[in-house]
């Protein structure tokens, strides 16, 4: 594949495994062992079964009918806002927590932003009867209080961390600093498309489902094979990832990624990582990071708890670096007015990250395409954020 993996984990001149030596070994049997468990009968059969009977998939493509008159466009919403749990994050972490049971490991943590990672970790750990420790920063447990409270009640405990901004990449140091010190028996079940290799490729394999039923709907619904664009919004990337996977050698199928701009992207106050960042180490992998001309890392912003990450996954680094996506931006106050525009339109009210790819549409200097827009997530996380937004529109 073009844009696929390489063996040595690297989607061009990006990935790879830069990791401390106590992870060598775990890294090594995940590296050495995760292809031949996914493409396992066994694995395949239980995990596409959990998906359907617990996930609840395959989720809608639903052709939102007055968004589409307003931008002039067919516009579809891809439905994982509909998955148990709320969003996307449940299909991957479905996949990893079958890897873990292979690999014979009891003890399972995870990094949080918006909380759905978490919600999705803490679920398949219930579900499995395996201790879960889920860190996450402490701004985002104050504004993300929800799903604290349902990771709480699955039996997660969850972890603040309380360096730097507070946010999801303070989170996701505290995760690797725990996996260090606990090497033997724990698995670290990272949520996006970042880390070392083979997560970012593992990642995508378990959201390529997304896309994989994308490609069929459409196709009911238009009569056509392909739909002309595919819309997700990337911090880390994984519902990009998997909304995009079965599409990337179908180069007629425009990619477009939106992230997010925060305040601007000259307001020091963003998470626009491909227009601010330049090559460099974050996390495990080699790929694009926001980060001062000494090597340290920018602290991001967003008011999406789950986009503002200082970089983005090296499959989409490539994606960026070739041209193949568009990469595009959204505000704070553009993605609100998305949600909110979804929500009085067709009656669905979004997670702030997908809102973010809402907020191109109108951005978009085409007509009567067909358009997926991946609803990666619901809104009900962020219901105290828009209300206090709602007063100033």
């Amino acid at each position: 594949m073009k844009y696929g993996v390489d063996e040595f984990g690297y989607y061009g001149e990006f990935g790879g495994a830069y990791i401390p030596e106590m992870l060598f070994a775990n890294v090594d049997q995940l590296q050495k062992n995760y292809l031949g468990i996914i493409e396992d009968k066994e694995f395949r059969k239980e995990f596409l079964q959990l998906l359907t009977d617990y996930a609840g998939r395959p989720t809608p493509l639903y052709f939102a009918r007055r968004l589409s008159e307003k931008y002039r466009n067919n516009i579809f919403l891809k439905r994982e806002d509909l998955c148990h749990t709320g969003a996307h994050k449940i299909n991957n972490a479905i996949g990893q927590i079958l890897m873990a049971e292979r690999l014979g490991k009891k003890r399972i943590i995870a990094e949080t932003g918006a909380g759905q990672h978490g919600v999705a970790t803490a679920t398949v750990c219930a579900l499995k009867g395996l201790e879960c420790l889920v860190y996450m920063g402490e701004k985002d447990m104050e504004r993300q209080a929800p799903n604290v409270a349902r990771m709480q009640m699955l039996g997660a405990k969850v972890v603040p961390a309380t360096s730097g901004s507070k946010t999801l990449k303070d989170a996701t140091n505290e995760a690797i600093r725990d996996w260090i010190n606990n090497a033997h028996d724990t698995y670290y079940l990272i949520g996006s498309v970042v880390g070392p290799h083979p997560y970012p490729d593992m990642v995508a394999r378990f959201q390529s489902v997304i896309s994989e039923e994308i490609k069929s709907q459409i196709k009911n619904l238009t009569g056509k094979d392909l739909p002309d664009l595919v819309i997700a919004c990337v911090g880390g990337g994984s519902n990009a990832a998997g909304a995009f996977y079965h599409f990337l050698e179908d180069e007629e199928v425009k990619l477009i990624e939106v992230e997010a701009s925060g305040l601007g992207l000259d307001s020091g106050e963003t998470a626009a990582t491909t227009q601010l960042g330049r090559v460099g180490i974050l996390h495990g992998s080699k790929s694009l990071v926001m980060q001062t001309d000494d090597g340290q890392v920018t602290e991001p912003y967003s008011i999406s708890a789950g986009l503002d990450y200082p970089g983005i996954g090296p499959l989409h680094a490539h994606l960026y670096k070739t041209g193949r996506a568009k990469f595009m931006s959204a505000t704070d106050d553009e993605a609100v007015h998305a949600a909110f525009e979804l929500a009085q339109l067709e009656g669905i009210i979004p997670a702030l990250e997908s809102a973010h790819a809402l907020a191109v549409l109108n951005k978009l200097d085409v007509r009567d395409k067909n358009i997926v827009v991946n609803l990666s997530g619901r809104g009900d996380k962020d219901m105290d954020t828009y209300m206090k937004r709602m007063k100033t529109l």
